[in-house]
Parts: C-alpha cells; sequence; structure tokens
C-alpha cells in the first residue's frame, strides 16, 4: 500500500496529524495520568486505578442524572444466564461465538454479551397497559465478549465492557417519536462533551438474523421515515445490522477529525415475539410491544478513551480527576495550603496538596505533566494578603487572586459543558 499526496503542505499535514495522535494514544495517557492499565493476569480486562475512576465515575454519574430526567429508569441485571434464555433470545445460534459459557448446577449458561435479554426479563415481570408507554430501562450494564488477542486494543477493544445500555417498550405508532427523541438526547450528550460534529449510518439487516423479511423491512422503512422526516444527513451501511434488527449508528469527530463509532439505536420487532412479550392495547386485547434498544456512548470504557485522545489528557474542569493542586513554596506555608484546599473541597471542586519537600519548580513541572487543568502557588505573600498564585495548565502564570473569588470562579466550571 502506498499514500500519494499532490502538494507537500498536505504530506506535513498528514505527518503532523500521526505525531499528534502518537502523542494522545489513550494508552500511553492511561499510565501517565495513573488512571488505568492493562495486566497479562486479565488480558483485554482493564484495571482502573483512583483516578481512573473518578473520571468514570463522573461520566456515568452525569449520564444516570440525564437519563432519570429524560424519564428512564434505572435497573440491573445478572451477569450470567442460563442457555434457555439465550437460545430464545436468538444470541445461542447467532452470536454464540462472542459469549463466554460456564455451568452451574449442570446447566450450561452464558456470560451476558449484552444486556437485553435481562431486561426482556423485567419488562415480562409483571403486566402492562398501552397507558404505561413508552416503558424506558437503563442499565450500566458489564457486559463480556470474547475477542481475539490479536484485536484487543486500549479501552478501544477489550473482553469487559459496560454498556450505557437502555431499551424503550412502546406501540408501534410510538416508534417514530421515540426515536426522534433519543437522536435529539444523544445529540445534547454529546455537545456537553464537547464533540459537535457526528454522522449518521443506517445499517440494515445483516446475513445472520432473526424474524421474518416481512419484519425487517417494517423496521427499516420506521428508521428511514425518522431519518428523512427531521432532514437528517445519513449514509446507508448495507447488511451491518445487528441480528435481531436494522440500527442507526453514530460517528463522532475528534479533533483531529477522526472518526468514531459510539452511540447507536437498534428496533427490534424479534425479540418481544420470541420471549412472548405482551401489553393491554386500547381495545383490551392483548398486543406485542416494540422493543428499541439504543446507547449513547456504547461504551464507557471507549468513550472515556476517546475523550482522552480528543484533550490529549487535558481534560475540561468538569472531567479533570483532579481540578486544583495546591503547591506551597515550604512547610512553613502548610497550614495556610490546607486552609486553601479544605475552602475548595467545600465548594465542591476535587483537591490535591502537594506537601512535598521538592522545590517549587519540580511541583509546577509535575502539575502540569499531570495535566492538572489549575495550581495555585502559596508562599509568604499569598499567606499575608489571603490570596494565592494561580497557574493555568498549558497557560503558566495567571497571577495573584483573591482566594474565595478564584474558588467561585473554579466552582462555576464544574458544571458539565461549562468549560467546553
Amino acid at each position: 500500500y502506498g499514500i500519494s499526496f499532490p502538494k507537500q503542505a498536505m504530506l506535513d499535514e498528514y505527518l503532523r496529524m500521526i505525531e499528534e495522535a502518537q502523542k494522545r494514544d489513550h494508552r500511553k495517557l492511561g499510565r501517565e495520568l495513573e488512571l488505568f492499565s492493562f495486566h497479562q493476569e486479565g488480558a483485554g480486562f482493564p484495571f482502573w486505578h483512583p483516578k481512573g475512576m473518578v473520571l468514570y465515575n463522573i461520566v456515568t454519574d452525569y449520564s444516570r442524572k440525564e437519563h432519570i430526567q429524560s424519564g428512564y429508569h434505572e435497573v440491573k441485571t445478572p451477569i450470567i444466564l442460563n442457555e434457555e434464555l439465550w437460545r430464545k433470545s436468538g444470541h445461542w445460534d447467532k452470536y454464540r461465538e462472542n459469549m463466554y459459557f460456564t455451568t452451574i448446577d449442570e446447566t450450561p449458561h452464558a456470560v451476558k454479551p449484552m444486556n437485553c435479554p435481562g431486561h426482556l426479563l423485567v419488562y415480562k415481570n409483571s403486566g402492562h397497559s398501552y397507558r404505561e408507554f413508552p416503558i424506558k430501562f437503563f442499565e450500566f450494564g458489564l457486559v463480556h465478549r470474547h475477542e481475539k488477542s490479536s484485536a484487543l486494543h486500549g479501552l478501544f477493544r477489550v473482553r469487559q465492557f459496560t454498556q450505557d445500555d437502555a431499551h424503550i417498550f412502546c406501540t408501534p405508532d410510538q416508534i417514530e417519536d421515540q426515536i426522534a427523541e433519543v437522536i435529539a438526547f444523544i445529540t445534547r450528550m454529546y455537545a456537553t462533551f464537547g464533540f459537535k460534529e457526528y454522522k449518521m449510518e443506517l445499517s440494515t439487516r445483516p446475513e445472520k438474523y432473526i424474524g421474518s423479511l416481512e419484519i425487517w423491512e417494517k423496521a427499516e422503512g420506521a428508521l428511514k421515515n425518522v431519518l428523512e422526516k427531521h432532514n437528517y444527513d445519513y449514509q446507508l451501511n448495507p447488511g451491518d445490522g445487528a441480528f435481531y434488527g436494522p440500527k442507526i449508528d453514530f460517528h463522532i469527530k475528534d479533533v483531529l477529525k477522526r472518526s468514531w463509532q459510539c452511540g447507536t439505536i437498534q428496533l427490534d420487532f424479534s425479540m418481544p415475539e420470541r420471549l412472548d412479550l405482551e401489553y393491554t392495547a386500547e381495545d383490551g386485547q392483548k398486543k406485542r410491544p416494540v422493543m428499541i434498544h439504543r446507547a449513547l456512548f456504547g461504551s464507557i470504557e471507549r468513550f472515556i478513551g476517546i475523550l482522552l485522545e480528543n484533550y490529549g489528557g487535558a481534560l475540561p474542569v468538569w472531567l479533570s480527576p483532579i481540578q486544583l493542586k495546591i503547591l506551597p513554596v515550604s512547610d512553613r506555608f502548610l497550614e495556610y495550603s490546607k486552609l486553601v484546599a479544605q475552602k475548595a473541597k467545600n465548594a465542591g471542586l476535587r483537591v490535591e496538596l502537594d506537601d512535598r519537600s521538592e522545590k517549587i519548580g519540580y511541583k509546577i513541572r509535575d502539575a502540569e505533566m499531570k495535566k492538572v487543568p489549575f495550581m495555585v502557588v502559596v508562599g509568604e505573600k499569598e499567606q499575608q494578603a489571603g490570596t494565592v498564585s494561580v497557574r493555568q495548565h498549558g497557560k503558566g502564570d495567571t497571577g495573584s487572586r483573591d482566594l474565595e473569588q478564584f474558588i467561585a470562579e473554579l466552582a462555576q466550571l464544574n458544571r458539565p459543558g461549562s468549560d467546553i
């Protein structure tokens, strides 16, 4: 293979982008920022460190809040379920090569690669009326999928990950409105994290599928109608749908103009049929609900990897595991530094006090390497005046500030999307 460039400037830009991408490699940043690691004892299974868990929880806590405000109900389903369920759902026949198995009480079980069968059982546990629809379940579901060792790649391709998964049960005439709502939800969430450019793909029936051709045509037509009714630009991706239904995939672009597949919306008429789901319609008859599978980030792990590469590790204040680092010039100013740290913590900020017996220049360089958004240097002048000397990552010294005012301004940047 070879690549040719009509102009030297285009080649230079291409080489610059490759170099920049290498600097932003999330695996490298994960080590340097002490966020996560990988070990031979669990190939393809990420180990989250304390600072990494802070970032992980920021993403999931914000997502949970937005889901609840949007009318979703959180559930949690088992990681291991028996063979019979996976046969009913179609995974045993169509997805078995990607699954892990175990035996419990002499009965074959599988570790879940998807959350949908569990949500179907939650739905089926009680009767439902059309008046309840749409019913929206969401789960931060831990799933396992068998990936070849050669395909593993940091957080982008792992064997264990968490889906921000949800399933919407609705009537056929609610399909288009619900899908439009999900598209708006996804767009809003991406913008909050700084991703405002994305494209959509409509993926149709694959070679391995469940359900009749009539059902597939109906489902594909419904997704297409939504996209065209709302004038969304999209590309057709023939044969790449899920085995149970067609889907709309979202591809976001980062600052290097690279495309990442994240969110997905999948329309499913088959699984409610296979697991015999029902609701009482307005005329009193029992009917099948329609099931919409959807994820906004796709995988929490993968989305965090994308975030790290997009920002080069220098995350916005609201996403940074450590938002403010307190750097006393010497032990003489340790008490005032503790006061500064406590005031910042009281304002809801994530603070770290560097009380090591190191020179101030070393402490500043270390905080810069760790990409902490803000630092304050505390010395005799600051202690006497009740101020702090502020430094910002990548910009250096920004001058002396009143302590209370600085903390209040920094707290304003601690709101989702505020400094993007």
